[in-house]
């Protein structure tokens, strides 16, 4: 007897027990469900992002530095009303100088330029450079400073990556600096972003806008812009996601549970919460090729420890592990069943999905996805597939070394989070760990050991700094209760 499959649509009321837990009924058969699952499907991914699909789109794929610094850099030239450039990292290197000049070149031609640099991820970068920017006629903003009212508010970050230029969008994992394009004779990182032109434009435009307010001061005005025109045949959903909101995450969930056939993902900064891996496990005992793309040599090494330390529980359900043979892989990207693509800044951890403003593109065409789907498949012929031999992961180590590069607090709380689940697995033994864990728990031990020592022999390097902070939140909290007070 023939037995016909689930089809997508039916798999997305079962996905719900996948994400959730929720206890549903099965989907009735494909002749009396199938109006009632597709309207279910796209309502349930339309909820948990927050947003609708936008039809009418074209979409362009850009890869590395290579294409999209030189895209970006010709939409900047051709802008004749308004440039909206957000990144989280603009470097004062030659990459940094070069869209320094285009931005000025526009502004001094009376385009509305405006920049919103990220406090953190440009730490480095010198007051000269915004200055010279400012008194170009840019309109600059510098998310989230340090404020003595805010004691902990420094830690959301804008982590996001996008491009207006007019009618012509970018979004993108790429931030503005040399390693983006080879110095030294060093190859440049590895990195994928998108040109997006149609009626999605205007989401872009909206999420630039909500996250400049943040910034605060008094809004810049721009010259007036029309509705961007049906530009093709693709629908893109622009997920700008915030601290707390969870949008994406229960997306990232969601689309994981209702793969049927594939779901390859890139990743950068990999440490997924129990819940994200239990979903990509279930797909792949399910049948669903899962694939992840990590790198092999990481700007932030602990981050690489932690990612290897996750591999277990992957590699026993079936799922696919690959590291990056090049330098560093930067990208975030994902694709499910030839049908569904993401693409922009967030990566698969939570701080991404928690702690910062972060932006993405949701794009459902097949032939857009098939395209990034080959461009995976290029990817996985420079990348090494870890195994498990005789109950030991198998990660090769031959990776050079990559400069250490800041991280976002972001970063630091996915990272602290991951080594507490590691850490917490051992005290509770409520699994067993393995070989490519014992770096992470060395790493624990050690942090813990040091803590005791400190505790026992020098008590006031820690009392005194927790009475400061203890202080200044009591000052701070008692402020912000009488500036509220009727």
């Amino acid at each position: 007897m023939n037995e016909t499959r689930p089809s997508p649509a039916h798999r997305a009321l079962a996905a719900l027990r996948r994400v959730g837990g929720a206890r549903l009924p099965h989907p009735p058969g494909p002749s009396s469900a199938r109006p009632f699952a597709r309207i279910a499907a796209e309502q349930l991914l339309s909820r948990v992002a927050g947003v609708v699909p936008v039809a009418g789109n074209s979409v362009t794929l850009l890869r590395d530095g290579a294409e999209n610094y030189p895209a970006w850099l010709a939409a900047i030239a051709a802008a004749q009303h308004v440039i909206d450039f957000e990144n989280y990292i603009i470097s004062d290197d030659a990459t940094g100088q070069r869209f320094a000049d285009a931005l000025i070149e526009r502004a001094q031609a009376g385009v509305s330029v405006r920049v919103l640099y990220d406090w953190l991820g440009c730490f480095s970068t010198p007051r000269r450079f915004w200055r010279r920017l400012r008194d170009a006629g840019v309109a600059v903003r510098c998310f989230n400073p340090p404020r003595l009212d805010s004691p902990l508010g420094w830690l959301t970050r804008n982590h996001r990556k996008t491009l207006r230029a007019d009618a012509i969008g970018f979004v993108a994992g790429l931030c503005v600096g040399d390693m983006w394009q080879g110095t030294k004779g060093a190859e440049p990182w590895r990195d994928t972003g998108v040109c997006l032109r149609g009626p999605a434009v205007a989401d872009l435009a909206a999420a630039f806008e909500s996250s400049w307010a943040y910034a605060g001061g008094p809004p810049t005005a721009t010259a007036p812009d029309h509705p961007p025109a049906v530009a093709g045949d693709i629908a893109v959903r622009v997920i700008g996601s915030r601290p707390t909101t969870m949008g994406l995450y229960r997306f990232d969930q969601l689309v994981a549970g209702i793969a049927r056939d594939t779901l390859w993902l890139t990743d950068a900064y990999f440490v997924g919460t129990t819940a994200y891996v239990r979903t990509l496990c279930d797909a792949a005992r399910d049948g669903v090729d899962v694939r992840l793309l990590v790198p092999g040599a990481s700007d932030l090494p602990v981050a690489k420890a932690l990612s290897r330390a996750g591999y277990r529980p992957l590699l026993e359900a079936g799922c696919r592990v690959f590291e990056w043979n090049g330098p560093m892989l930067h990208a975030k990207t994902a694709v499910a069943d030839g049908r569904w693509a993401r693409i922009g800044s967030s990566n698969l951890n939570i701080a991404s999905w928690m702690g910062n403003w972060e932006l993405d593109l949701a794009i459902e065409n097949a032939a857009f996805a098939g395209q990034l789907s080959a461009m995976y498949e290029r990817d996985l012929q420079d990348a090494t597939e870890i195994v498990l031999d005789l109950g030991r992961i198998r990660a090769p180590d031959r990776q050079p070394a990559l400069p250490l590069r800041r991280g976002s607090p972001g970063r630091i709380a996915a990272g602290a989070l991951g080594l507490g689940s590691t850490v917490t697995a051992v005290i509770t033994n409520h699994r067993s760990l393995g070989p490519a864990e014992a770096r992470v728990t060395a790493i624990g031990a050690g942090l813990l050991l040091l803590l005791a020592i400190v505790l026992v022999f020098l008590p006031r390097l820690l009392t005194i700094p927790l009475a400061i902070i203890a202080t200044w939140i009591g000052v701070t909290l008692l402020v912000r209760a009488g500036r509220s007070r009727p």
